[in-house]
């Protein structure tokens, strides 16, 4: 639910408890999560994205501390600060979205016309960190994370590098 407080500055989003965010539960649990648990993770989180994305709406900061879970094992995406709605065709945004470490290729390259694949970008880095147990990309810079890209998936070929940008 929405609510507004005394002046229109003032919007709060109210959602159910949620004991846990995702990157804090994953530091202090004494076994990583099984392989089903994984899997039941990203069929709700894909879940709760593809209804974003059906809404028209993107995300734009996915990553393990903006997911929730309660104790009875339910997740829910949260801190939808940088979220923005969105339309066929696609129109220009920033670039300087999402964290880091979960920031798509197109997105480190300059691109300013994006849609939902950011968010799907996003949670293939996701669903990564819970396989490893720790982050898949963790770059210190942008230049760093675009290598750590190229490195774990091969570099691009011009056109798709002219694809990524936008261009």
């Amino acid at each position: 639910e929405m609510v507004v407080g005394n002046t229109m500055d003032k919007i709060f989003m109210v959602m159910d408890f949620m004991e846990h965010d995702l990157k804090g539960l994953m530091n202090v649990m004494r076994e990583p999560f099984t392989a089903s648990e994984v899997k039941r993770l990203m069929l709700d989180l894909l879940l709760a994205l593809e209804y974003c994305h059906e809404q028209w709406v993107l995300h734009r900061d996915l990553k393990t501390s903006n997911l929730l879970m309660n104790n009875r094992g339910m997740v829910a995406v949260a801190d939808f600060g940088l979220a923005r709605k969105y339309a066929d065709p696609l129109r220009p945004y920033t670039n300087m979205v999402v964290t880091l470490w979960y920031r798509a290729p197109e997105l480190l390259l300059g691109g300013t016309v994006y849609g939902a694949e950011i968010d799907v970008w996003s949670m293939g880095c996701i669903f990564g960190e819970l396989i490893l147990k720790e982050p898949l990309l963790p770059g210190r810079g942008e230049n760093d994370q675009i290598a750590k890209i190229f490195a774990l998936l091969g570099s691009p070929g011009h056109a798709d590098v002219d694809d990524w940008a936008g261009v």
